[in-house]
């Protein structure tokens, strides 16, 4: 058997990933923009609360019409199609701003959109990135890109809180420029992001979501990781909302967004040792019993202590996502795996929304404590049920020809 090509002489896969880099750039600086932008308008933690919500509310609304469109429709277009609408709502606000014409309802609606974008575009790199990758080097590939993302956004949050600190419209105007450089490496990729499909069918989102069911492994990390997630996507809402009432400047406040990106970056790169030392089961298991250190903020409620208990917290995030890649793109077949994906990816940002709103409605209206403490408990329950469930105990392989595709 012919060795594959290394991933860092794979063409495609190097256009792939830069191109998604710099988008993701941008989007990490108008991502900490947002809220930036929020609480300067409007002084409610409350409302920004609302913005984080929104601006996840579309991971799960519209990842089944995402998969159904990328198992369907031309995967190149679509993801094209999806920056194009991205640029346009960012470079929108951007205007906007500048013009002095910036107002709540503007940025609920441009927060929605740029996410909308996001999903779609997402259901259709989950194809070209399994079409440019071989099976063998899915999980390192996975490593590899999450190490690189984990970079981007390390620097893009406290680039962004300065840009804002500039000209609140920098951050957005910034973004929907990086959108054309992602554009321009999907027009040179030459591989085809989807096999041939079956003329006149008609894909149907049940029929992803059902295979997804029936493969255990999936159902519970996926699971596991909504019960995650609350805590992921709230805590930064709070570490945000309680620098800026200590008075903290915005290029500080990207500084502590910042310091997830390095913890994020460090366990990017320690995940490919981890999975050659470490039973996957640990290092699954890891990510939720590490909830347990956001106790420590609950014995000393300091802005700073949160942000380093969400940090350490997060080196645990890529381990577990590029072995959640890994299976999924060796359990799923390309006919389903717009469809599977986003099933999957629905399931387990569900919970997302809820995390940034309650972080908003607990800090607006009880004490810092008790907001951290509702958003990390769900955690530790699923850690302990994790570490019962016979499906992460007995973890199927993805060494060899096959990895069984379902169950029950």
């Amino acid at each position: 058997m012919t060795a594959p090509t290394p991933l860092r002489r794979n063409r495609d896969f190097l256009l792939l990933q830069a191109g998604h880099l710099l988008s993701t750039f941008g989007s990490s600086m108008s991502g900490i923009a947002y809220p930036l932008l929020t609480l300067a308008l409007t002084g409610s933690a409350a409302k920004t609360g609302y913005v984080g919500a929104v601006e996840l509310a579309p991971l799960v609304l519209l990842s089944a019409p995402a998969g159904v469109a990328a198992d369907r429709f031309d995967r190149r277009r679509l993801m094209i199609a999806s920056d194009v609408a991205g640029a346009a709502s960012v470079g929108a606000l951007a205007a906007a701003v500048l013009t002095h014409h910036a107002g709540f309802r503007l940025i609920l609606v441009v927060a929605f959109v740029d996410t909308a974008a996001a999903v779609f575009f997402r259901a259709g790199n989950s194809g070209a990135f399994r079409a440019v990758v071989p099976r063998s080097q899915l999980a390192d590939a996975a490593s590899v890109s999450m190490a690189r993302m984990s970079a981007v956004r390390l620097v893009g949050p406290p680039v962004g809180g300065a840009l804002f600190g500039v000209a609140r419209a920098l951050p957005f105007l910034a973004d929907a420029i990086s959108y054309a450089f992602s554009t321009i490496s999907l027009l040179l990729m030459r591989t085809p992001f989807q096999e041939a499909r079956e003329p006149g069918a008609r894909p149907r989102f049940r029929e992803g979501l059902a295979h997804f069911w029936r493969i255990p492994f999936l159902r519970t990390t996926v699971g596991m990781i909504a019960a995650s997630n609350l805590v992921a996507a709230g805590a930064p809402v709070a570490v945000i909302v309680l620098a800026h009432r200590r008075g903290l400047p915005s290029a500080a406040i990207g500084g502590f967004v910042a310091l997830q990106g390095v913890t994020l970056l460090l366990g990017s790169i320690a995940s490919p040792l981890l999975r050659r030392l470490v039973p996957m089961r640990a290092i699954l298991l890891s990510e939720f019993w590490m909830a347990l250190v956001y106790g420590a903020f609950l014995a000393v409620p300091n802005v700073y202590v949160l942000a380093v208990a969400a940090s350490l917290h997060a080196f645990w995030f890529p381990s577990t996502d590029s072995a959640m890649t890994a299976y999924s793109y060796a359990l799923i077949p390309d006919r389903l795996l717009g469809r599977t994906m986003a099933a999957s990816n629905m399931l387990r940002a569900a919970s997302a929304p809820i995390g940034p709103l309650a972080a908003g409605l607990l800090l607006a209206h009880s004490t810092p404590r008790l907001a951290i403490f509702v958003l990390a408990a769900p955690v530790v329950v699923a850690a302990v049920l994790g570490t019962l469930s016979a499906a992460i105990r007995d973890l199927p392989s993805l060494e060899g020809e096959a990895v069984p595709a379902a169950a029950g």
